[in-house]
Order: structure tokens, then sequence, then C-alpha cells
């Protein structure tokens, strides 16, 4: 058998393919890709039966894949109904005791029926085998590999293209262009001109080499860049100049695209980061900044929020079974059972509900040891290391001691990727999120009466108090509200990990460096702080590629600059100091 007589049958394949792509998928407007298979089968004509295959080629109808694989493993046949109707049929499933089997129609995928519409199995015995020779499989691997050129997933079909040209084989360009012809993507458009250029590498012309890296260095595709550099070593070894500077080209082209990306990446992420570190430290800078009191607890505010998430989102579906400490009581929350979008607006719920959680704990902290303690700092940091100690097992004793899931509602489990820059839609929210609680408790300190009190007890409690104003009260709602937003933190930090009964001493350190940093008492510089180290954190980590390196030098930073500024980047100014 002659090479021609092999390859030249399936080139006409492909370029009836091709033709078909170009025109809109001509065949795909006028029949499916199951009807095109049935004339295959029944044609007795081997050339024509090869043609209708290869138009099947860039068609993403995953129903090709199967019934190829069945047609090659000998389970496809031929039956004839009473009226002479040669209808092709997969055999599947167990045979019965009388050898038949369940008979699949390969037009539409359903049961072989009788007259009174019964399903009708089929023994194969009785039936018309459908052949295959090597040209006839060599046609329809063909098309198998090249279906995910026409999945509806973009993701897919990305894979599929970066494979084939991966693969530098030149005669899977004209499918590349057909498929470019009807492509819609963007994103998936030059993926394919990428393709075709990287298989325009492999071409013995220097000029296609040439037209080729001139495409790569106008894409700068990442995934390219090894193939680029081995095609730069190839024309350096066959002393080819003109090559290997367009190769040296387009490698700089795509390292200079991977720094912009990886500037605007570690800026997303600095953003993001600071974001959830100034959200968890906002509760701290009125707790400790404005009220004075070293708060050890904190990070368990953040944990009463994250538990708040969890058990919200199991209220919203199933329910929950959990132990009271100490009298050992179960307990059944019922669940509401819903489903889709219902079930996931938990997290719209969690928020208010993480939020009131940790302000009610945070009161009956203030009442019952806090007020004791005002004005005596070394005692307020012991006591509350205790009260957190005793939170965790708390914590330990009702939920367990294994962190769970909270689950990622989809509006917040996606991406968007713009220049090769990905924003994650949780990072996003939390970002968005964290200037409109800047907002809020910017405006509820200047623009309230709570406000108004909770600033004139910070500054002077002893003058506000023969004024009239209720400093206890004050005090409580102040420890209240700091307290409220780190459970709102806890919230947003459940989207980011498991939530655990320890979780939230993996905060506490950062948040009182945060509002020292920051200038105790002044919640712009909180704002500035949070964004500071986050962007600072992130930054050294792309730059050493070592994480606990880059917190290292971040944190002797910041000692270094308390040295210089101990009062940290705004000193609150209040009447009592002066």
């Amino acid at each position: 058998m002659s090479w021609n007589s092999i390859f030249r049958p399936l080139l006409r394949a492909l370029v009836v393919g091709i033709g078909l792509l170009a025109s809109g998928r001509a065949w795909a407007a006028s029949e499916s890709p199951r009807a095109t298979i049935v004339r295959a089968i029944l044609t007795t004509d081997d050339t024509q039966k090869r043609d209708l295959i290869g138009s099947l080629v860039g068609q993403g109808d995953e129903a090709i894949r199967e019934i190829f694989t069945a047609w090659r493993e000998d389970d496809l046949f031929v039956y004839t109904a009473p009226d002479g109707t040669k209808i092709p049929v997969e055999l599947t499933g167990t045979k019965n005791s009388a050898g038949a089997q369940t008979a699949v129609r390969v037009d539409n995928g359903e049961s072989l029926q009788d007259a009174t519409g019964h399903a009708l199995p089929l023994a194969a015995a009785k039936l018309t085998a459908v052949g295959h020779d090597a040209r006839l499989r060599l046609a329809m691997k063909n098309v198998v590999d090249l279906l995910d050129l026409g999945s509806p997933l973009l993701a897919k079909r990305l894979r599929a293209i970066q494979t084939i040209g991966a693969a530098q084989k030149a005669d899977k360009i004209p499918v590349l262009e057909a498929r470019g012809r009807v492509e819609t993507e963007p994103k998936a458009k030059d993926a394919l001109r990428a393709a075709i250029a990287v298989i325009e590498l492999a071409d013995p012309s220097d000029d296609v080499k040439l037209k080729g890296l001139a495409e790569l260095r106008e894409l700068h595709p990442a995934s390219c860049y090894d193939l680029i550099k081995v095609a730069r070593d190839k024309a350096e070894t066959a002393a080819q100049p003109a090559v290997a500077k367009a190769a040296t080209a387009a490698l700089a082209a795509i390292d200079q695209h991977k720094a912009v990306v990886n500037f605007y990446g570690t800026l997303f992420r600095g953003l993001s980061a600071g974001s959830i570190l100034l959200v968890v430290a906002l509760g701290l800078a009125i707790t400790f900044g404005l009220m004075g009191v070293i708060n050890m607890a904190h990070g368990e505010m953040i944990t009463v929020g994250a538990y708040a998430t969890y058990i919200t989102q199991h209220i919203f579906g199933e329910g929950m079974n959990f132990t009271i400490p100490f009298v050992r009581l179960a307990i059944h929350l019922p669940g509401m059972h819903l489903t889709g979008w219902g079930y996931q607006m938990f997290f719209v719920a969690a928020i208010p509900a993480g939020f009131l959680s940790a302000a009610l704990v945070g009161v009956a902290l203030e009442r019952s040891v806090i007020r004791f303690l005002y004005r005596r700092p070394l005692d307020s940091l012991l006591a509350t290391w205790g009260v957190s100690l005793i939170l965790q097992q708390l914590f330990k004793l009702t939920f367990g001691s294994n962190n769970v899931d909270v689950a990622t509602p989809v509006y917040l489990s996606s991406n968007w990727t713009i220049y090769d820059v990905t924003f994650d839609w949780n990072r996003v929210f939390v970002i968005g999120f964290a200037i409109l609680i800047v907002l809020g408790v910017w405006l509820a300190l200047t623009k309230t009466p709570l406000g108004l009190l909770i600033r004139c007890v910070m500054q002077n409690r002893t003058m506000a108090a023969c004024m009239g104003v209720r400093t206890e009260r004050v005090n409580m709602l102040t420890f209240g509200l700091g307290s409220g937003l780190a459970g709102l933190a806890g919230v947003f930090v459940s989207q980011l990990g498991t939530v655990g009964p320890s979780m939230g001493q993996e905060y506490i350190v950062d948040s009182f460096m945060t509002v020292v940093v920051g200038g105790v008492g002044s919640i712009f510089g909180t704002v500035v702080s949070a964004l500071g180290i986050g962007l600072s954190d992130q930054s050294l980590q792309q730059i050493l590629l070592n994480p606990v390196l880059g917190k290292i030098l971040v944190l002797l930073a910041i000692i270094l600059f308390l040295q210089w500024r101990p009062t940290g980047l705004f000193a609150a100014k209040s009447r009592s100091l002066d």
C-alpha cells in the first residue's frame, strides 16, 4: 500500500471538511452529525464514505466520538426493517437468553422500537456488521482528534487548539484556519492564530518561519515560549541569523508581556490582600485605636463571623446538628432545603448574620469583662487572652476540632481575565465591600449622633460624663461595633479557606501590626497601612518567590519604621493627651 493511497483520501476528506467549516458548517445547517454518519455507513462507495466522515472535522458533537468508538470496536450493525428500510444501530448492554441486546439507533440515539412502540432487542448474528479498514479508521481518528475544536466549552476548545499547535503538523493548518473563520470568541481566535504560527516554525522555509515569528511577536503567547526558544536555538545552529533574530524578538515580546501581567497581577493581589487585612483590622482600629482596649480575643470575633456563615449555609440547606457545651444538649437547626439561586443567597444573608453575631458576643464581653478594665491595658490584655482561649475551646466543643468548609456561591466562584490578568470574583468582592465598610464606618463616626458620642467619649471620657453622656452605653455600643466589623471579616475570610476554632489567631498579629503602623486611633491610617502592607507583602513574594521570606522582610521593615516613627503614619490627637 503506497503513501499516496493512504493520505490522498484523507486529504480529500480534510478539504471537504474545510469547505464545510468555511461556509459556516453547511452540513450542520442541513443535517446533524448523526445523519451524516448514517449516510457514511449506508453508502457502498469507500471514497464517499471517507469524504462524509471527513466532513465532520471541527464539529463539537460528542456523539461523533461515541459512535466512531462503537464503529471501531465492531458494535455497529445495519438492521433491515420489515418495509426494507436500512437502519444503522449500536448494540449495547448484556445479552438476554436469546443472545439479543438493546439496539440504539445511530440517527437519533434512541432505542429501536417495533410497531407497537416497545424496545426491539436484536442479535448481532442476524444483522449486517458495519465494516471498516485502516484508511477509514484513520479518517475517523482525524475527526476525533479535532473534535474539541468545535466544543461549546471555550476551555476545551483552547486546550484542543494548543495541543494541535504544539504537535506542529502542517496538515492541521487548513483545519485551524477554517475554524478561525467561524470562531466568535476573541481569546480562541488569538489561540488559533498562535497555533498556526507555531506550526509554521517547523516549516523548512525561512520566509514561513519569519511569518510565524512575526505573528507570535504580536500575540506574545506565554504558552509558546519554549517552542520559540527551540526554534531560536535551531536557527542559531543552522546559521539562520534572520530567523534567530526574529525568534529573539518574539521571546522579548513575551517577556515584556509577562512583566506587565505580573505587575498588574501583583497590584491586584496586593489590593485584595490589603482589603482583607483592612476588614480584619478595622474593628480592632475601633476597640484598640479609639477605646484603648488591647483585645486579644479580637481574632475569636472573626471566628464567630466565620461560623455564623457556616451555620447560615446549613440553614439555607439541609439544616445541621450541634451540641451545646457543658450541658451536652444536642440541638438540631432545621433547614429551609433551598436549591438553585435560593440556596446561593446564603452568603448574602451571612453578611448581616456575621456582623450581628460577633457584635452580640462583643457586647457580652464588654459588659462582663472589659468594662472593669478600662485604663488598665495590661489587665485587659491578660483577661482577653484568657477569653480567647475559652472561646476557642467553646468552638471545639460545639463544632468539633476539625475545620469545616463553607461553600463558595456561584457568583463569587469564577473570575475575569483581562489582558491575561486574572481577577477572582471573591477578591474583587472583598475589595469593593471593604470600600463600602470604610465609607460606612466613616459616615457612622462623623455624620451620626452615635458617632459624635463615640468621638466625644474617646477624646475625654470624664468631660463627656460631666456633660450628661452615658459613657457606659457608648462604650458598649462602640465595642459592639468593633466586634461586629471583625465578624464581617470572618464572613469574607470563610471564602478564602476552611473555618476552624483557631482561625482567628492567624490574623490577630497582622491586625495589631496594621493598626499600630497606621497610627493608633486613626481609621484613615488603618486604611493606608493595610493597603501598604498588603502590596508590600505580595510584591516581595513575587520578587523573592518565597512567601515566608517576604513576610519576614515586611515584619522587619515595620519594626524599623516604628523605631523611626513610634506613633505610626497618622497619630491621632485627643484632648486627654494634651
